[in-house]
């Protein structure tokens, strides 16, 4: 047992050094380039966790917002098709990240984050549009 706390341990201590990003639960961290070419398919569901405000000034075409911080964002997460590709982002990665369990609960089992959010997204100079 203490064997594998230690290896644990270690594990734990290289992925938070190296940077790496643990996939929690059904999400996949995917990085800007991969999220970018993965919602250009048919039939996901893009979704931008950020404020209303955040969202108007600028978001990813296509994308519908769902506030994070929203009283009913569970109950907003209702109107999406639990059995189909979710894709979300926020930005810089750490809301769409808390969010995971949020769509977990909702019965998400696709569920695909943006590596760095917005941050990520625009320093690649990928498309934006505002309201």
């Amino acid at each position: 047992m203490m064997k594998q706390l230690s290896f644990l341990g270690i594990l734990m201590l290289v992925s938070i050094i190296s940077g790496c990003q643990v996939n929690s639960g059904n999400s996949e961290v995917l990085k800007p380039s991969v999220f970018k070419d993965s919602i250009s398919k048919e039939n996901i569901q893009l979704i931008d966790v950020r404020k209303p405000k955040e969202f108007k000034e600028f978001h990813i075409p296509g994308a519908i917002n769902i506030n994070y911080f929203s009283d009913y964002f569970l109950d907003s997460l209702k109107v999406l098709n639990p059995e189909g590709s979710v894709f979300i982002y926020c930005r810089s990665g750490k809301r769409s990240s808390k969010s995971v369990k949020q769509f977990e609960k909702a019965g998400f089992d696709k569920i695909y984050q943006l590596e760095g959010g917005l941050v990520e997204w625009k320093s690649n100079a990928f498309p934006t549009v505002s309201e």
